[in-house]
């Protein structure tokens, strides 16, 4: 949903009225994760994307339909053998779409979530639409003030990085939600700044990362110079990453070709919790490299850590080959990826998809259960 604030801000701004429908569960295989969002306004306008195109069309129509009854819906969306030209997905999924009329009372809430400047999440209704949005420090409600089983719940999924289908409450006051987490970017930090970094900062970007961009040289660590790094930084390397904040979802990358360098901040990331760490450099560089970082201390096991040379083996030679290269392993490494052709392999594209979903499928008596669920992803996991 974070994908349409922009947009969905201006509508607010301007009264207009639309419908939003979200994809709140999935089986099998799907084109775009849980909580991919498209908007439909009065006029017939349309922002956003469920399935990149495979229901698209129904979807749009389901969602005139909620706009002019106010009544929401939830409805399935699957591939079927019967009739080729029937609604439904050509990967062989299928998508459960929430669609609900976004009102006067809903647009605060929505911007609350949307826009928090750090870690929030979403919470709807998938019965009556009634939404909740939950930050660490507040929690406002298009229906009144949130129950505190609704908050407690959004804020522990929040810490687990988790979205999907959660039911809450006892008996015949039970309820389905559905969550979505919302988690600040995960962090990429590229040392040396050069052209490579200019075109890692661009593929960082595009991956949903927070780019910064650290050299210990002023004359080369020009702001002005790499425009889709989100800081740049002038400091030595190493000095940098013992004092900035990592997190397991933060990669590191190390551009810099200079032993002075890239020895003294390896030793650094090695040791930290961080997700990945790369380093630039010829066959023969990695050689000397891993060397001078045994001698520097760094065990075996943190050495196995290193993916150097950095990025996978494309064949491309440009700047931004080499970034497509390194992002390609990075997303690679953060979901278990082969990393080989699809063509060539047979396992399930969206494995985890599967792999996450629970058991439970139905409302408990009394509590809380989960009917579905994922690691915020796309953008990382929180």
């Amino acid at each position: 949903m974070r994908e349409l604030a922009a947009q969905l801000a201006g509508w607010h701004a301007e009264g207009v009225e639309y419908a939003v429908a979200t994809v709140v569960d999935i089986r099998g295989s799907a084109p775009l994760p849980l909580g991919a969002s498209m908007a439909v306004d009065a006029a017939g306008a349309v922002r956003g994307s469920l399935s990149g195109g495979c229901v698209e069309g129904a979807v749009y129509d389901l969602c005139t339909t909620v706009l002019a009854s106010g009544v929401p819906a939830r409805q399935s969306f699957g591939y079927s053998d019967s009739d080729a030209f029937a609604v439904g997905l050509t990967c062989g999924g299928e998508l459960e779409v929430f669609v609900q009329r976004v009102t006067a009372a809903e647009r605060p809430v929505l911007d609350a979530a949307l826009t928090a400047p750090g870690a929030a999440a979403l919470v709807r209704d998938l019965a009556t639409g009634e939404m909740v949005a939950v930050t660490a420090d507040s929690a406002i409600g298009s229906a009144g003030r949130p129950a505190d089983s609704t908050v407690a719940l959004a804020r522990a999924m929040v810490l687990q990085g988790a979205r999907g289908i959660r039911a809450i409450g006892c008996g015949a006051s039970a309820r389905e939600l559905f969550v979505e987490s919302f988690a600040a970017p995960p962090r990429m930090i590229v040392f040396g700044a050069n052209v490579f970094a200019g075109a890692l900062a661009r593929m960082g970007r595009l991956l949903g990362y927070h780019v910064t961009i650290c050299d210990a040289r002023p004359v080369f660590a020009d702001r002005a110079g790499y425009p889709d790094a989100d800081a740049v930084v002038t400091e030595w390397p190493d000095r940098y990453l013992r004092t900035t904040e990592v997190d397991p979802r933060t990669v590191v990358c190390v551009l810099t070709h200079d032993p002075k360098f890239d020895i003294p901040v390896l030793v650094e990331a090695l040791r930290l919790p961080v997700a990945y760490v790369g380093a630039m450099g010829s066959r023969r560089a990695d050689t000397e490299r891993r060397a001078r970082l045994r001698e520097a201390g760094v065990t075996a096991a943190e050495l196995a850590r290193l993916h150097s040379p950095i990025g996978l083996e494309l064949g491309g030679r440009t700047p931004e080959e080499t970034a497509v290269a390194i992002g390609a392993e990075i997303v690679a490494h953060r979901h278990g990826g082969s990393a080989r052709s699809l063509s060539a392999t047979t396992r399930p594209i969206h494995a985890e998809v599967a792999a996450d979903r629970s058991a439970d499928q139905r409302i408990r008596s009394c509590g809380v259960s989960a009917s579905s669920g994922e690691p915020v992803s796309s953008h990382g996991t929180y």
